[in-house]
This record gives C-alpha cells, sequence and structure tokens, in this order.
C-alpha cells in the first residue's frame, strides 16, 4: 500500500493503519532504534511507542514523506528512552559512539531546554548538509543521523573505513568552522 493511503487511514481513524504501517516499515524502524538503543527489546518497545505517536499525531499533521516522518518519530523516542535509561553512565552502542563524536563540534550546547537554539541549529546544519559534495552528505548522515556503524556506512558509500572516517572528521572539523562562523555559539 501506498503511503498516501496508509496516511489517509490514519486520517480516518482506522486502527488497521498501524497494522499496515507496521508491515511496510518495521524493520526499516527497528534499525533505526537498534542502531541508538543497542538491544532489541528496547528497540521493540521504541518502535511500538513509533504507532502510538503516529497514531496520537496523524491527524492533525498530514506528512508527505511516510518514511521520513516514522523514522523521525522513532528517533526522537529512541534517544529520549537512551537518556533515560542510562542518565548516569554512558554505555556502549552507536548512538553513544556517535554522539561522542559528535561532542567536540557541539562541546554541550546541545541542551533540550534550549529549543530555539535547536531550532536554529537546525536550520544551520541542513544548509550546511547542502553544501556538502554528495559522497561527504550520505556519509554524514549515515553515521549521524541513522546511527549505522562506520564498516557499514563505508560499506553501502562504496570506500573504506579509513576513508570514510577521515571524509567524517574532516567533515566535522567543516561543521565545527561553520557554525562558527555563523554565529552559533561553540
Amino acid at each position: 500500500m501506498n503511503d498516501a493511503r496508509i496516511v489517509e487511514l490514519y486520517w480516518q481513524r482506522d486502527e488497521s493503519a498501524i497494522a499496515v504501517t507496521q508491515e511496510k516499515y518495521n524493520a526499516y524502524l527497528l534499525k533505526i532504534a537498534n542502531n541508538i538503543l543497542n538491544n532489541h527489546e528496547d528497540s521493540e518497545e521504541s518502535v511500538n511507542d513509533t504507532y502510538l505517536a503516529a497514531w496520537n499525531s496523524i491527524p492533525p499533521q498530514k506528512p508527505a514523506v511516510l518514511s521520513t516522518y516514522l523514522g523521525k518519530l522513532t528517533r526522537r523516542i529512541s534517544i529520549s528512552l537512551f537518556r533515560r535509561k542510562n542518565a548516569d553512565k554512558r554505555q556502549g552502542g552507536e548512538f553513544a559512539l556517535s554522539f561522542a563524536e559528535m561532542e567536540d563540534v557541539m562541546e554541550g550546547n546541545m541542551e533540550p531546554e534550549k529549543e530555539m537554539e535547536a531550532q536554529i541549529l537546525g536550520e544551520l546544519l541542513n544548509k550546511f548538509l547542502r553544501s556538502l559534495k554528495p559522497d561527504e552528505r550520505r556519509t554524514f548522515i549515515g553515521r549521524y543521523y541513522y546511527m549505522d556503524p562506520l564498516k557499514e556506512v563505508a560499506a553501502y558509500c562504496g570506500m573504506s573505513e579509513g576513508k570514510a572516517k577521515t571524509m567524517l572528521f574532516r567533515t566535522r572539523v567543516k561543521l565545527k568552522e561553520y557554525l562558527r562562523k555563523e554565529g552559533f555559539m561553540i
């Protein structure tokens, strides 16, 4: 079933929307959640919470690209669950590792309570990503949005792990310089 029809099922408050969404997107959403949480049970919980969040937010939302919308919900829910479960400790997993890699760029400025700063940062990050070469952008998004392991990112970008690691490092340096230039306090 196409995404427009699935969204229409949500708008009609037809409970089959959840079953159809699960059938079409469960593997995709589990991958996103597991890359953040590194725990199958927690990932399943996060994905189930995603279906509930979609049910509660459609309507009034009418996402144009359902996969992106569900992916964002899953990321937000998974990161929130990760933070709750690991409030006092850092645990393994791709989220912790990729988050640690980005700490040198952000240096503690990403406090969830500062919604306006987060919005400005998001706009700057989107502008920065559009300025990158396609291979740099794909590598960066694969690692820091989808939280894919470096080895996997390198494989689907058609490069060695070393090249991907170097490219990510250089992109983080460029991002840090770009944010400073745009006046974002780092």
